[in-house]
């Protein structure tokens, strides 16, 4: 078996800092033997944690990890100078640094990538990535040991599927390992989870919500990243959770990718929806800079278990994931019990509903959390938000962020309602579809893929939305 230019997994590992790691191999190599190689190690683990809310002391440290603040916002600021120099006409402008390559690009003067944090800007974004890699590779082996077979067979998840959902957790240790050799020592641990689920199709949705939040958190930080070499490996994880978020989706009998671009979400967002489902983390866990905004309750959320799932009050379980409940619906509204296959939700390849979850037009009514809300790891994180009146809801998908008024406000209940908006990323695409975000804003800031963070300031809720 032949092999060119090979980096060989303990090669990698010395551009990590691990020590017992023999060096880079850069030369070509030719393997004549069978005999297997030294394979690295996982990152230490357990398979089960406990489970349940946290019932602990209080916290002796509150709040999100800071240092003097030198600022209470970063001013928004024009482009560059220099970013519409480049002529976009198909030529070459400069001289080329090696046969059959263009000039530019970062990271690609010929210099041996590490792959390591370099900023705490990496460090804080990195140690959110693996809290999530850490929930998942424990929620998938919980559901797996929670549920019976029969009550996963009730929804068509077979033996072979439920293999697919403990393969999906291996996934998850080697993505721990990975940032955890990036990170080094201090990286976060394995923690205590409680999770807001009392069923097979309930869970089902948590895990298609929570990979969401995972995949989109990490899509928006990936380009801001100081070290694009930690950004690859990260890279190469993140596209693997997509596809889990997709296999998750069509367990619950949902259309598997209705959208046509995956949103990004600044990193307080994914920690906001990530942190109440942490119960407690070992003494002196790395600590995370990100704020956490008040939960934002859709009470009318879309119920994908449902045959109308846009006809609905009130299902819904675990605070800013509005994750689906089947509590106290008659089976015969359930579509995965439905005979007709245009309504019917069983797990599939691919579902067309015939009613949709949500519709341009549609109202949706709102209830969000006030501020000061003790959440996470041993409750010692704390929501916090600058926003005393919200006016709009930001709807977050795909490559915008739309606007509507928030109606017949109610700051005594913290009650509003909104109309959906009629607005399509592109001809035939509509904006608004898919596993998204919600957002309660005090302005309609303009902002886009690339700078998100920006509306931070300016956020007083956030939820997961279902908009299909």
């Amino acid at each position: 078996m032949a092999s060119g230019s090979l980096l060989r997994a303990a090669g990698l590992l010395a551009l990590l800092g691990r020590a017992d790691a023999v060096p880079l191999v850069s030369q070509a190599q030719t393997t004549v033997s069978s005999q297997q190689t030294l394979i690295p190690s996982v990152v230490p683990h357990t398979d089960v944690t406990s489970h349940g809310p946290f019932n602990g002391p209080p916290a002796t440290t509150t709040g999100a990890l800071s240092t003097s603040v030198l600022s209470p916002f970063i001013p928004a600021l024009p482009p560059a100078p220099d970013v519409f120099d480049y002529q976009a006409d198909g030529e070459l402008h400069a001289d080329q640094p090696a046969p059959f390559t263009p000039s530019g690009g970062v990271g690609t003067n010929g210099s041996a990538p590490v792959y390591r944090v370099q900023s705490d800007f990496d460090y804080q974004s990195l140690a959110l990535a693996l809290y999530q890699e850490w929930i998942e590779y424990d929620l998938f082996h919980w559901g797996l040991a929670t549920f019976s077979v029969e009550e996963f067979e009730a929804y068509g998840i077979n033996a072979e599927d439920r293999y697919l959902i403990q393969y999906m957790a291996e996934q998850e240790l080697g993505h721990a390992t990975v940032i955890t050799n990036m990170l080094g020592p201090q990286a976060p641990k394995q923690c205590t989870y409680n999770y807001p689920v009392s069923n097979v199709r309930e869970y089902i949705d948590f895990n298609q919500k929570l990979t969401r939040w995972g995949e989109s958190g990490v899509y928006g930080f990936l380009p801001h990243l100081n070290s694009g070499p930690a950004a690859q490996l990260l890279l190469q994880s993140i596209t693997v959770e997509a596809r889990q978020q997709l296999i998750f989706r069509q367990f619950g009998g949902q259309f598997p990718m209705p959208e046509w671009h995956t949103p990004g979400i600044p990193q307080s967002w994914a920690w906001t929806l990530l942190a109440p489902y942490i119960s407690s983390c070992p003494y002196n866990q790395t600590r995370l800079v990100w704020q956490n905004f008040p939960a934002l309750h859709i009470l009318n959320q879309p119920n994908a278990a449902r045959i109308n799932g846009s006809d609905v009050w009130n299902e819904t379980t675990g605070g800013s994931s509005n994750t689906l409940s089947t509590a106290d619906i008659p089976s015969s509204e359930l579509c995965v019990n439905a005979t007709d296959q245009t309504l019917d939700c069983t797990a599939a390849i691919s579902q067309n509903r015939s009613i949709p979850l949500s519709y341009p037009g549609h109202q949706v009514f709102l209830q969000w959390d006030s501020p000061g809300q003790l959440v996470g790891p041993n409750n010692s994180y704390v929501t916090s938000t600058n926003v005393i009146e919200p006016k709009f809801a930001a709807w977050v998908s795909q490559l915008n962020v739309t606007y509507s008024p928030l109606l017949n406000v109610s700051l005594e209940y913290r009650t509003a309602y909104t109309i959906q908006p009629n607005v399509s990323t592109w001809e035939g695409d509509p904006a608004i579809n898919g596993t998204m975000f919600l957002a309660l804003t005090d302005v309609d800031l303009y902002v886009t893929p690339y700078n998100l963070t920006q509306i931070n300031l300016h956020v007083g809720a956030l939820a997961v939305y279902q908009a299909g």
